[in-house]
């Protein structure tokens, strides 16, 4: 009934053109279209609704005039500017801001995608609805809905007589023509009420009327002021009386096996086969940089197979880090995923052995932080010291040494603290020369020259027995003279032995660059 008075009642109201109030002419035009070019907010002509109430009088006023017709360019579609949407405007003037998703008014309304699309499409071409921001749908991300501005279109204004003021789509109403408070009036009880989806005929024929005459009921006493029509314990004839009423046998009336006409609720619906491959391929693209932009059907068919073996994404970077490979340059994402899955459903076969390359790779993951927070603590302390590395090589064996020096005697080594008399004493005795014959030059340094093959194998002999005569002769002359007297070998071999066993800790930054 509603829908009928929709249609019909607004279309006699229209007024012919007439001289308004101030003495200019009013046109109303026979045909009501917006193009797609001028459906956008900033090229609009009409004027912003001032909230949804007065909007629906424009939607009504539309839905009754006969000056709307939609553009079929095929043979489907709408055929008429009708009640079902009068019923989407409703919903939109219900929202703030209007941006309705055609998802929620698909579940409002119980039409279909392409269905809610052509009907937002009418509401457009009339006028009443124009683009603010239009939404986006982007693969692999979450869909935009497009947010709309609810308008009046200037044929409105110029059909009730409407007066405005100012310019552009903010013009504000200033006054009404008498004839058009009347039709006003019309559009204002539309609005107020509501437009509900019309029942099918055959649900509304499935019905029966029930009548309550005193006739149709067993006499006994009322039930909140009503008699009770539901025979408990008559007789044939009242039983024959109500022939409208299905009685259920006495056997079921106590057992609980009746049927209830409400079925009940669902549960959560499980994934498929196939929901299983989009949700993996969803996963993979957000997870994997590579993978930004392709399309989630595409990656869902690249990895079935491990998708139909109980795959998760977890299970993916396991097997990439299984295969040691490493993605430097990217053509073609999906190409690359097919060719780094290829045998991995058939090598990790089992879920202990995806779990272990799971585990493999957490714990690769977990060293790249370590190594990234060390590199990037080195490269600090560097660039926030006052001291810089030396660029010679030679210098950087002196500050080797030097450091060296001062871990030894930071571990209270004796070798550093033996004199030059110390050593050359201990030399002595080694070298059988008492009296000194053997030591030569002003810093009383043993010519290695002069020394025979005997008394040098006795002298390298000794220092494998005792590390620290070594360390007492690079201490007491240098590096390059205990490497010519007890070989490179020895001597590696005696510092290697001295800084793994060494406690303290002294940052060398050059060293670690």
């Amino acid at each position: 009934m509603t829908a009928t008075m929709t249609m019909s009642a607004p279309a006699a109201a229209v007024p012919a053109p007439r001289p308004a109030g101030d003495g200019t002419e009013v046109n109303v035009l026979s045909e009501l279209y917006v193009p797609e070019a001028r459906q956008w907010l900033s090229s609009a002509a009409g004027r912003i609704a001032p909230e949804g109430y007065s909007w629906m009088q424009g939607v009504h006023w539309v839905a009754g005039s006969g000056m709307y017709e939609p553009r079929r360019y095929r043979s489907h579609g709408p055929r008429s500017f009708g009640p079902t949407t009068v019923r989407i405007a409703q919903l939109l003037a219900e929202l703030s801001p209007c941006r309705p998703g055609i998802e929620h008014l698909m579940r409002r309304t119980g039409l279909s995608e392409r269905t809610v699309e052509y009907h937002l499409q009418m509401l457009r071409e009339t006028g009443l609805l124009a683009w603010e921001l239009r939404g986006t749908r982007v693969s692999g991300e979450r869909a935009q809905a497009s947010v709309y501005a609810r308008m009046l279109p200037p044929e409105f204004d110029a059909a009730l007589g409407i007066r405005t003021a100012g310019e552009g789509i903010g013009r504000r109403v200033i006054g009404i023509a008498e004839t058009g408070r009347q039709v006003m009036v019309q559009l204002a009880k539309k609005a107020s009420r509501k437009v509900r989806r019309p029942r099918s005929k055959s649900s509304s024929s499935a019905r029966k009327p029930v009548s309550r005459g005193g006739t149709d009921c067993v006499s006994g006493a009322p039930v909140s002021g009503r008699p009770r029509c539901t025979p408990m314990g008559g007789s044939s004839s009242s039983a024959a009386a109500a022939d409208d009423i299905s009685l259920p046998p006495e056997n079921k009336l106590a057992s609980g096996q009746s049927n209830s006409p409400t079925p009940p609720k669902a549960g959560r619906r499980t994934l498929n086969m196939v929901g299983r491959r989009y949700q993996l391929a969803s996963e993979l693209i957000q997870k994997l940089d590579w993978l930004k932009g392709c399309s989630v059907p595409r990656i869902a068919w690249v990895a079935r197979h491990i998708a139909d073996a109980g795959w998760t994404a977890s299970d993916v970077h396991g097997w990439l880090h299984f295969r040691r490979g490493q993605v430097t340059r990217v053509r073609r994402g999906s190409g690359l995923l097919a060719t780094l899955l290829r045998g991995a459903e058939t090598t990790l076969d089992t879920p202990a052995k995806r779990a272990e390359a799971v585990a493999e790779w957490h714990s690769a993951q977990e060293a790249t932080r370590r190594y990234r927070i060390e590199r990037v603590r080195a490269q600090r302390e560097r660039s926030e010291g006052d001291w810089q590395a030396p660029d010679s090589s030679a210098l950087h064996r002196e500050v080797d040494a030097a450091f060296a020096q001062v871990r030894e005697v930071a571990r209270g080594g004796r070798h550093y603290a033996l004199g030059a008399v110390e050593t050359r004493s201990r030399m002595q005795a080694l070298l059988g020369d008492e009296d000194g014959a053997v030591l030569c030059g002003e810093d009383d340094v043993v010519d290695l020259t002069e020394l025979t093959e005997e008394q040098i194998i006795d002298m390298r002999v000794a220092a494998k027995k005792d590390p620290d005569l070594i360390h007492a002769v690079i201490g007491t002359y240098d590096e390059t003279y205990a490497r010519r007297l007890f070989t490179h070998e020895l001597v590696e071999e005696t510092l290697r032995l001295n800084n793994t066993s060494d406690n303290l800790v002294i940052t060398q930054p050059w060293a670690i660059a």
